[in-house]
């Protein structure tokens, strides 16, 4: 139960709907207690009638007899259906409360997870496979919710069940009790077994689900290179072995879970027949004594106990199934816990300030809640930045693969400069990228933006002044507008426009079937490299950043296209920093200084002129690209 602990916040933060479902656990089992001991009364008062019309000249002696019984029974009829009712409306309401609590947990656990992963960094999303990531808040969060709600239901209506059924049973008869009861426990303890075999087998079943579910994520995301490949069987066969595993372990499943009710049903039809036998011993033995007397046992008396034995039936069965579940539970929130856990390695320092704050608050003000919340809501979104870079003796090591991708960078940019990086592929191009928007931190030395060390600047801010297109370039599953405008809230049609114009996108826009309103499918698939650089380029425009990178996403277009965006560059953006990061050379973009990286070192530096006097890399790269080489 250690890892379902983490879920008491929740039954905190609920605690109404709990205790209010609890109550009306205990009045639906109330009234559910009394429907036996009515059917006892009715049964003994029809025995009891009909003795009295044989013993005083028998039932044709007494034409009243039929009226007589017929309102008798009428009357219990309507108490059993009264009663029954009652039941029914609190078990409703008992529903109404803690399933549906059950649910707004659900909500809330799932709500708290997707924020984690939102929150944890690209060397986490590097460790853990996608199809996981899916399962922990899918499948694992539904089996917590089994527990939250059916579990503790049915846990809860057992102890109240428990306690007013077997009480009325003892009131009757201590020895008839233990005698019916007797098979119970057998049922509880091999339900219980079966149920812990389940468990195991289910565990196992759900890491391989998670399997399943990473293998399809992937041949879907990959499917251009599974078609290219013409590996379309062999995927197939790959999926179809997962799936063959998976239908193995399931079938285990199934051949265990067949025990489940007939143990039931052998248990509780040995029970029945124990009740009835030593219930009817009882009834002889005691048929000579006055009714009403201490001790003595009716025929009512044992369809009463016949009918309590099928009320517990199935809270004694539960015993085993609540366990299975919890257990399942368990394992669920245990994994969950482990991401949960999982603590970012990139931490925004104006929340680690608000941290610190709150106990100053709260020795201050003795409102801790209000004061936090104050502190969240005021607006950091912070001044811009004016685009002062400075790279400082920096080395980085990726945390996930111990792959040294820089090794004492050095280098300076000045607010407003167009500044180029250049590299042949693995030379730690893209890592300089990741490291300016902290998508990592630096292992040895620092980066600077305005004079502050990076890590010190408010993360969101930070991340909201720099315009970052990525060398994989990536789009929602949205609308053309919504991409352009994820950026940037408030952005007009307008406005989305004049950045597509921008990025030299506009005219493709237009052309599509619903123009700016067509959605372009998961991870912009029905668009073209060019087309999806672009308006990933736009996207980055439309938040008027005061920091552009843009790394090597020119790639994939032509010189007229690519001078056009490179001519919003030199002109909207003159006072903005921009740093492009390529393997080839624009000379559409006067740049105010180019750097060289090879193998993580800055070979070169300089401008244009001097590193073409140089005769080194750079000026390898510009012969060639006159030449119309293919440069690799």
């Amino acid at each position: 139960m250690k890892h379902l602990a983490y879920l008491n916040k929740y039954f905190l933060k609920y605690r109404g709907r709990f205790l209010l479902g609890i109550l009306f656990v205990g009045l639906a089992n109330w009234f559910r207690v009394w429907q036996p001991q009515v059917i006892r009364k009715a049964l003994d008062t029809v025995i009891a009638q009909v003795k009295h019309y044989k013993e005083t000249g028998g039932i044709s002696a007494h034409p009243e007899a039929f009226q007589e019984l017929g309102a008798q029974i009428a009357w219990f009829g309507a108490a059993v259906i009264g009663l029954a009712l009652m039941m029914g409306l609190f078990m409703f309401f008992m529903r109404q409360t803690i399933i549906v609590m059950s649910r707004l947990i659900e909500y809330d656990l799932r709500k708290e997870i997707f924020a984690h992963y939102e929150k944890l960094d690209m060397a986490f999303y590097k460790r853990n496979s996608t199809g996981d990531l899916m399962s922990r808040i899918s499948e694992d969060v539904s089996k917590v919710r089994m527990y939250l709600g059916p579990t503790i239901l049915y846990g809860i209506d057992l102890i109240f069940l428990f306690i007013l059924a077997i009480s009325a049973m003892l009131h009757v008869s201590v020895t008839l009790t233990l005698w019916s009861l007797l098979p119970l426990p057998f049922l509880s303890i091999s339900i219980y077994w079966v149920s812990t075999l389940i468990n195991k087998k289910s565990e196992k079943i759900q890491q391989q689900l998670a399997t399943l579910t990473s293998t399809a994520q992937e041949v879907y995301s990959g499917i251009r290179v599974v078609k290219s490949y013409a590996q379309e069987q062999a995927m197939g066969r790959w999926f179809a072995g997962q799936s063959e595993d998976f239908r193995k372990k399931s079938l285990a499943l199934i051949q265990i879970d067949a025990f489940f009710f007939p143990l039931m049903s052998l248990l509780i039809g040995a029970s029945i027949i124990i009740t009835v036998y030593v219930g009817g011993l009882q009834v002889v033995a005691t048929s000579g004594m006055a009714d009403g007397a201490a001790g003595k046992i009716t025929a009512g008396n044992i369809a009463e106990f016949v009918i309590y034995i099928n009320m517990l039936t199935w809270p004694v069965t539960a015993i085993g199934w609540i366990a299975s579940l919890t257990q399942q539970a368990a394992a669920s929130q245990k994994r969950i816990n482990e991401f949960l856990q999982t603590q970012p390695s990139i931490v925004d320092p104006a929340l680690e300030s608000e941290h610190d704050m709150l106990p100053a608050l709260v020795h201050t003000n003795g409102t801790p809640d209000q004061d936090k919340n104050a502190l969240v809501k005021e607006d950091r979104s912070g001044p811009g930045l004016k685009g002062h870079i400075v790279f400082e003796n920096v080395r980085f090591i990726y945390p996930d693969t111990g792959i040294k991708a820089l090794d004492n960078v050095s280098f300076e940019v000045l607010p407003g400069q167009k500044f180029a990086i250049i590299g042949r592929t693995g030379s730690g191009k893209t890592t300089i990228a990741d490291l300016l928007v902290r998508l990592y931190d630096v292992t040895e030395g620092r980066i600077l933006i305005d004079g502050k060390d990076l890590r010190m600047h408010d993360l969101a801010n930070l991340r909201r002044s720099i315009g970052y297109v990525p060398q994989d370039v990536f789009l929602f599953s949205d609308t053309v507008y919504s991409n352009i405008a994820f950026g940037k809230d408030g952005i007009t049609q307008e406005e989305a426009e004049f950045y597509a114009k921008s990025a030299a996108v506009h005219e493709d826009i237009a052309g599509l079937p619903k123009g700016y309103e067509t959605v372009v499918g998961e991870r912009g698939v029905t668009l073209s490299g060019g087309q999806k650089q672009r308006v990933s380029i736009a996207r980055a425009f439309a938040k008027q950043p005061d920091v552009v990178v843009l790394d090597d996403c020119l790639s994939a277009v032509d010189t007229n296209t690519e001078s056009r965006i490179l001519g919003y560059l030199e002109g909207a953006l003159a006072d903005r920093t921009a740093i492009i990061i390529t393997h080839r050379i624009y000379g559409m973009l006067q740049f105010d200084k180019i750097i060289v990286l090879d193998q993580g070192r800055v070979a070169e530096s300089g401008t244009h002129e001097y590193l073409l006097a140089n005769g080194g890399y750079y000026a390898e790269l510009f012969e060639k690209q006159l030449a119309g080489e293919a440069v690799e």
